[in-house]
């Protein structure tokens, strides 16, 4: 990608926070200005890192270097926050600086609506890191992305399992190279307070259903539970609808989902909306804010620690927003633990996430990026970073990864279990929204399964509003 293009996408992200100012009352305005006005002077700054880098190499070149050997290589993504994009750009970095390539990477909240401008004005980075592989088939089937080479797929290839790598195929073509793995097959819970009430870990999903039941009539509300965020207000119902398809109906008839070889509407698939509703029932769910739709989902880890409620499901990456100075996985009184969200039989069905990488420049230095993203060495080096960022010791650093090689030993226990979860499960299937058409997946799953949850139409009539957006 040329520098120019670079500066284009970096001014197109100053012009968004321009926008958003601008649609907002005077005190926001002025709040968001300023917000502007440090994604200008950062944009600038950046900028310049990356018109210095390239300058450096155009000598190097000069000089007699190899080509191959040195270059600027532009990377974006959703991971923004100081541990995760600073882990990021800290490794690449490190390692750019042996291999010769300067590596710049940008994280964004909005990256979804951003790749498809910068795409589409032609300031498209040289990488990017997709969290639906729905969406990097779309841009792969659009010709926007650039296939693998065959040396750098077999190179990276070795690392993963089947089941792994497939998630960047798109129509027997590679593109994507896995790079990080969330498990969301989890509940987070405080052993203490289950010992004390008498509960144990359910094995089973009836058990939960039990669990679920039982607590109620305790007088505790079971579940904390809230589906909002932002423009994305919706994905945490997806989750446990996925989840719960997997073990009602099994990976077949879930492959068949995601694939559209049945319906959106079929009545398995509304049979599990309404097995998620039925655990989400008004008795069994605390919500801060008041009601499902209106929690923010991060929301949830301090009523969780403060015993509003007695259990969570959600993601690895959950970890980040339980409370400062929680103790996890210690034995404690107030420590916070997982368990395995149960299946209906002797099956371990498990749903994962994550993001892979994939290209939309065709250059050497950029193939060797992508061939460490691809790595252990990458991913060991990733987790020893973010979980210094984190504070260190046995922090818990949000980040996972399923790469052959990546060493248990640099992850906090908690973490370690969930590394084991992952080992044990028979089936593995990844998020399903995420696999299918982002009209699909990102747009009216979100939207109608609100809707759902709200109690403004039945599962039914979400259901086949789902399926009469699926693109033909």
């Amino acid at each position: 990608m040329s520098l120019s293009r670079w500066k284009g996408l970096l001014a197109l992200l100053f012009a968004i926070a321009l926008a958003t100012a601008a649609c907002s009352g005077d005190e926001v305005a002025d709040t968001a200005t300023d917000a502007a006005e440090d994604v200008e002077e950062a944009a600038d700054d950046a900028a310049d890192e990356v018109e210095e880098a390239a300058d450096d190499a155009e000598e190097t070149a000069d000089e007699g270097g190899e080509a191959a050997a040195t270059g600027t290589v532009t990377i974006t993504g959703p991971e923004r926050d100081e541990s995760e994009a600073g882990a990021i750009q800290q490794v690449l970095t490190a390692w750019g600086e042996e291999s010769g390539i300067d590596v710049a990477y940008v994280g964004s909240a909005d990256w979804e609506a951003e790749i498809n401008v910068a795409v589409e004005g032609g300031t498209a980075p040289d990488i990017s890191f997709f969290p639906q592989p729905g969406k990097l088939a779309d841009f792969a089937r659009a010709g926007n992305l650039v296939e693998l080479p065959a040396e750098t797929a077999a190179a990276v290839e070795a690392n993963w399992d089947e089941g792994s790598w497939a998630f960047g195929t798109v129509d027997g073509a590679q593109f994507g190279i896995p790079a990080k793995t969330d498990l969301k097959s989890l509940v987070w819970y405080q052993p203490a307070r289950f010992e004390a009430l008498g509960y144990e870990i359910p094995q089973t999903l009836d058990e939960l259903s039990a669990l679920t039941a039982q607590a109620v009539a305790d007088g505790n509300r079971p579940w904390c539970v809230g589906i909002e965020s932002g423009q994305a207000t919706g994905w945490p119902f997806t989750d446990w609808v996925e989840d719960m398809m997997l073990r009602l109906h099994g990976p077949d008839v879930y492959d068949q989902w995601v694939n559209h070889e049945i319906p959106f509407n079929d009545p398995r698939v509304v049979e599990t909306m309404e097995a998620v509703n039925e655990f989400w029932a008004d008795e069994n769910v605390y919500s801060s804010s008041g009601t499902i739709s209106a929690t923010a989902f991060q929301d949830n880890g301090q009523p969780l620690v403060d015993g509003d409620c007695l259990m969570h499901r959600q993601a690895s990456f959950f970890s980040a927003f339980i409370p400062e100075g929680t103790a996890f996985a210690d034995g404690s009184e107030a420590a916070v633990d997982v368990f395995y969200f149960p299946s209906t039989g002797d099956d371990r069905p498990i749903l994962v996430a994550g993001t892979l990488a994939a290209a939309f420049s065709d250059r050497p230095e950029v193939w060797a990026v992508m061939e460490y993203v691809g790595s252990a060495e990458y991913a060991n080096a990733r987790q020893a970073a973010q979980k210094e960022l984190k504070g260190g010791g046995d922090a818990l650093s949000g980040f996972l990864s399923a790469v052959s090689g990546a060493d248990p030993g640099l992850y906090a226990p908690l973490e370690a279990q969930m590394i084991q979860i992952m080992a044990d499960a028979e089936v593995a299937r990844f998020d399903a929204s995420d696999l299918m058409p982002a009209e699909v997946g990102a747009g009216t799953f979100w939207s109608e399964g609100t809707s759902f949850v709200n109690g403004d139409q039945s599962a039914q009539e979400a259901a086949d509003g789902i399926e009469a957006s699926w693109p033909s």
